[in-house]
């Protein structure tokens, strides 16, 4: 049985998940599916207005869905989900989550799930970010963000994600510190330690992802690239 979804996480907050998640996005688009997006939980929306990752996604996507569905759990403030949660007197439920992904995937043929910061990020008292990929049950994509620092921050993700039992996709390398030194010495490691495939690196932007870009950098995983 083919996935039905993709669960993109990062090893940190800020490394790119939302422009990786676009990618895949338009890449899935031009295989001619009807792919839908989920923020589950976002922390930082823009005064009167929605989160600007939840915004990309949505623009993205190409299966009509409600924003509350896209995005169960949107909090003002840009810090941790379970603090937001707890500010805003809300406990997020991994049953809601779970829901609102249940009716996106009814009405499409892929979901592309971005998580919240980093892979452990706590939800709630107990369960954290880990906890809803494997309550999705979805294969994962690992965001790297190329910078000082990402070749522990990435072998350690891996290594939880592989202790879930969780299926792997891969990998993908983004470039968020144009004068990160040894650059292309530290993509070497990447592609010698993590378990792979490389799905490929993207180039560091200032801007927004374009379907042309996408298509140039980056390998859909196999079990969607035969569409």
């Amino acid at each position: 049985m083919k996935a039905r979804g993709l669960f993109v996480t990062g090893t940190d907050t800020g490394v790119g998940k939302t422009r990786v998640a676009v990618a895949l996005i338009h890449a899935l688009r031009a295989q001619g599916l009807r792919v839908a997006a989920m923020k589950p939980v976002s922390a930082g929306n823009a005064p009167g207005g929605l989160n600007e990752d939840v915004v990309a996604l949505l623009q993205a996507a190409n299966v009509a869905a409600t924003v509350r569905d896209v995005n169960p759990y949107a909090f003002d403030n840009p810090i941790a989900p379970h603090i937001a949660a707890q500010q805003a007197g809300v406990r997020i439920e991994l049953t809601v989550i779970a829901e609102a992904y249940a009716r996106l995937a009814a009405a499409a043929d892929v979901v592309v799930v971005e998580g919240a910061g980093g892979w452990r990020v706590p939800l709630n008292e107990r369960e954290d970010m880990a906890d809803l990929a494997q309550r999705l049950g979805l294969p994962v994509v690992l965001v790297v963000g190329l910078r000082l620092g990402c070749l522990n921050h990435a072998l350690l993700t891996a290594e939880s994600i592989a202790h879930r039992q969780l299926p792997w996709v891969g990998w993908v390398g983004n470039h968020v510190d144009p004068a990160m030194a040894c650059q292309a010495e530290n993509v070497a490691a990447l592609y010698a330690r993590l378990p792979g495939p490389c799905l490929g690196v993207q180039a560091y932007l200032l801007q927004g992802v374009s379907s042309a870009d996408t298509l140039q950098w980056l390998t859909l995983p196999e079990e969607f690239s035969i569409y």
